[in-house]
């Protein structure tokens, strides 16, 4: 389970392609969380016209130098929500809030930059925010029929 710290981000921070953020049309999408514009962040509806995730996530920015605090600041405030870090790696957090009649919730928070541009310290970092479909505590689906149990014949 990812800490506070492992969301820490900096200048080395680098883009997953295809992360669950920024999945395929014809897979379920999730959708932008509620969540405030902590202070050092501005709104950025567009999410930096960066990787489709415009009208997809909660997107904030703020220079790239910053993105790591500002990361930490997000997690901090969805954990005082009831959300549990459950995964993640460098540049993402994977959230799950359990659910009263069972299963859970889940939403992840994404960190990001445009990598086609230089990752200078005053360069714009992003921080997108959505939901993920379905219930993400749900126990896979078996991949084969469950066995039968024997007949007291065949014992």
């Amino acid at each position: 389970m990812p800490t506070v710290r492992s969301v820490a981000l900096g200048l080395g921070l680098v883009l997953v392609a295809g992360t669950a953020l920024a999945q395929t049309q014809t897979e379920p999408r999730g959708v932008p969380v509620e969540a405030p514009v902590l202070t050092g962040a501005t709104l950025d509806a567009s999410c930096g016209n960066l990787y489709g995730m415009a009208g997809q996530a909660f997107c904030v920015t703020a220079p790239l130098a910053a993105i790591g605090t500002l990361a930490e600041a997000y997690v901090a405030h969805f954990e005082a929500e009831g959300w549990i870090p459950a995964a993640g790696d460098d540049n993402r957090v994977v959230f799950v809030k359990r659910l009263p009649g069972g299963g859970c919730e889940g939403m992840q928070l994404q960190a990001f930059y445009d990598t086609n541009r230089p990752a200078s310290p005053e360069a714009p970092g992003y921080i997108g925010m959505a939901t993920i479909p379905g219930d993400v505590c749900a126990a896979p689906a078996p991949t084969t029929a469950p066995a039968s149990p024997m007949s007291p014949s065949a014992q």
